[in-house]
């Protein structure tokens, strides 16, 4: 992998088996890099796919929305990859926000889910807005329960597959195939598992998350020690690491950042990777 550094972006040049890309292809959007905890400087994890696809809904995704100056009504479609509550509870603001300020709205929310995750969304909209939702559970939202699927109205498709995670939340990651070939593998919450280290094989920009330090045995969650292990393996993949237990880079906190191989970025909120015309993608801060 090539790599330099350009001021506030940093470079990499493609190497994999795909064809060469054509055009500006995507954007992925950081909005969020933080745990469960929401260490200092981070909110709960999020990244938005070319402003109109969220992994997940974080408790604050209106806000995070809002805040990066992406108009909540522009997401049509919501890949979720378990029930944490830091990963859904922002379901219930979201269908509020599509049914009462986005009515002139003529498509309707994709929902990419699970089995069973229409029941827990739902029940979630029941407590959260009882009496408000009810009528638009189906008359606004279109349930996907797909393992395998296209991303209505993008070039992106998907393949679902299990992880490492608390079982009782159905843990599942994203392989995101764009149709130039690109391939982003989103791990969602995981510790190492050999599903993703099979698909990482075939991906140009893998997605994982490093929920806890290296003080204990964590087996749902990826440590630093997990991350470099990982990319020991995978030496030629790009790494972005999300859903950080550290406080950020610009802050002080309980757990300082940790240093990890220059090859490993640590994700910031507000960062994004751009994907070129020229077969490159880079990695930007705000």
């Amino acid at each position: 992998m090539q790599k330099k550094i350009r001021h506030n972006a940093t470079f990499y040049a493609i190497k994999s088996s795909h064809r060469p890309v054509s055009g500006t292809m995507a954007r992925i959007d950081f909005l969020g890099t933080g745990n469960a905890f929401s260490p200092k400087g981070r909110f709960h994890a999020l990244a938005i796919i070319d402003k109109c696809i969220s992994i997940d809904a974080p408790p604050t995704l209106i806000y995070q929305l809002r805040n990066a100056s992406i108009n909540p009504g522009s997401i049509n479609n919501i890949l979720f990859t378990h029930w944490h509550a830091d990963h859904t509870f922002g379901f219930p603001f979201i269908l509020l926000e599509r049914k009462y300020l986005q009515r002139n709205k003529k498509n309707n929310l994709n929902i990419y889910l699970r089995p069973n995750g229409k029941n827990f969304l739902t029940n979630l909209c029941k407590i959260g807005f009882p009496g408000s939702l009810e009528d638009s559970f189906d008359k606004l939202v279109n349930w996907n329960e797909s393992e395998n699927s296209q991303i209505m109205g993008t070039d992106w498709k998907f393949n679902r597959f299990p992880v490492c995670h608390t079982p009782e939340t159905d843990p599942h990651g994203y392989e995101l195939i764009h149709k130039n070939g690109f391939v982003l593998l989103h791990c969602g919450d995981s510790g190492p598992c050999e599903e993703i280290e099979l698909r990482s094989k075939n991906a140009d920009v893998i997605i994982l998350e490093m929920g806890m330090p290296d003080i204990g045995n964590f087996p749902y969650h990826h440590t630093p020690a997990d991350i470099i292990s990982f990319t020991q393996k995978f030496p030629d993949k790009l790494v972005l690491v999300t859903h950080n237990y550290a406080t950020s880079k610009s802050k002080e906190g309980e757990f300082k950042i940790p240093k990890l191989p220059k090859s490993i970025h640590q994700l910031e909120d507000g960062d994004f990777l751009n994907i070129s015309d020229d077969g490159t993608f880079k990695i930007c801060s705000i």
